[in-house]
């Protein structure tokens, strides 16, 4: 089983910065997908930037320039620097571990880290 922690929310001002962090029990190199995705109150989840193992790394077209997707393997831990916040991107973010062993595929969820950013 892969246990997924994210960490690194709060509060924060327009204009602020943020870096979230999601601690994997899995090697991050075995991993196929990791992905940020984020979900406000009455709208649904949003992906927010997903790295697959191939090596390329999306963004929602709402984040890009502002949102940068990292990892450290050898700590097996993600990281999402936000910049340039704003009171929309308020939401509580989530880690998303998609993991296949042979044809066997699961996805694994954090529990959610809340990001406010106030005006």
């Amino acid at each position: 089983q892969v246990q997924v922690m994210e960490s690194g929310g709060g509060l924060v001002q327009t204009g602020g910065s943020l870096r979230l962090s999601c601690a994997v029990s899995e090697s991050i190199f075995s991993i196929n997908a990791m992905g940020w995705y984020r979900q406000a109150p009455g709208k649904q989840r949003e992906l927010v930037a997903v790295v697959t193992s191939d090596g390329h790394t999306n963004y929602a077209d709402s984040m890009k320039g502002r949102f940068t997707m990292s990892r450290d393997n050898a700590k097996n831990t993600v990281y999402l620097q936000m910049n340039s916040l704003k009171p929309e991107d308020t939401a509580v973010y989530y880690c998303n571990v998609f993991h296949c062993r042979g044809t066997i595929c699961n996805s694994y969820w954090g529990q959610g880290t809340q990001v406010t950013v106030s005006s």
